[in-house]
């Protein structure tokens, strides 16, 4: 009898609550297991070096460095990195920018529990998944101008876009992405060039009408 794979996970999630809930789903599976949790990008990209799991599932907004950069870098470094996004973001354009960021599937947290323990598995083949809602979205979007706008930009402008319009400065934005001010400013500039905006209030006003923020996130002071 050939013996079973276990499937070794680095779970990533900014609320330990949650990284309990998920630890105590995989927990009865078999043939998967939590080997290592981090609740910000930055840990979870040294924990990677240190365990050198076969899956990462992690979430996209979290404090510092975010999961979509997260992405990019274990790319990076790893490029046979499977990575699983398991988020509350349904935007389309969230899950677009994390697979053009390198992962290998999308899951969104208003799944039911089979469809993350099935899309894990899947990524671990290499395969890629999105959730039923996340596929239709996708299936399903306008493609007006500004949507059309939106998906013009790359990984990194449509991280530091999400920053800005967080009121975060292009100092802060240059030490959580490990680049120069100069760096954030030349993208800051051809974020509102692609975009077709001449002001900050206007792309965070464009910014909320795509989702790509919500007023409840700009209100919220973390």
């Amino acid at each position: 009898m050939t013996k079973q794979t276990t499937i070794n996970i680095l779970l990533v999630d900014d609320h330990a609550i949650v990284r309990e809930g998920y630890r105590s789903l995989i927990s009865k599976q078999a043939d998967l297991k939590v080997i290592a949790e981090a609740s910000n990008g930055a840990d979870a990209y040294c924990l990677y070096k240190e365990c050198q799991p076969d899956v990462v599932v992690t979430d996209l907004t979290m404090p510092g460095l975010s999961g979509l950069e997260l992405i990019s870098r274990l790319k990076q470094r790893d490029r046979k990195a499977r990575i699983l996004v398991f988020s509350m973001h349904q935007n389309p354009s969230f899950a677009r920018q994390a697979c053009r960021a390198g992962a290998l599937g999308y899951v969104s947290k208003s799944s039911a529990p089979d469809i993350l323990l099935r899309a894990i598995r899947d990524v671990y083949l290499g395969r890629h998944i999105l959730s039923a809602d996340i596929a239709q979205a996708l299936a399903l979007e306008k493609l007006g101008n500004e949507a059309t706008a939106l998906n013009s930009l790359t990984a990194r402008e449509f991280e530091i876009l999400r920053l800005l319009v967080e009121a975060n400065t292009q100092d802060d934005i240059a030490k959580t992405l490990n680049i120069s001010p100069k760096t954030v400013g030349n993208c800051h500039y051809l974020i509102k060039n692609k975009l077709g905006v001449n002001s900050d209030i206007e792309l965070t006003r464009l910014a909320i009408k795509l989702n790509v923020v919500s007023l409840l996130d700009l209100a919220d002071p973390a």
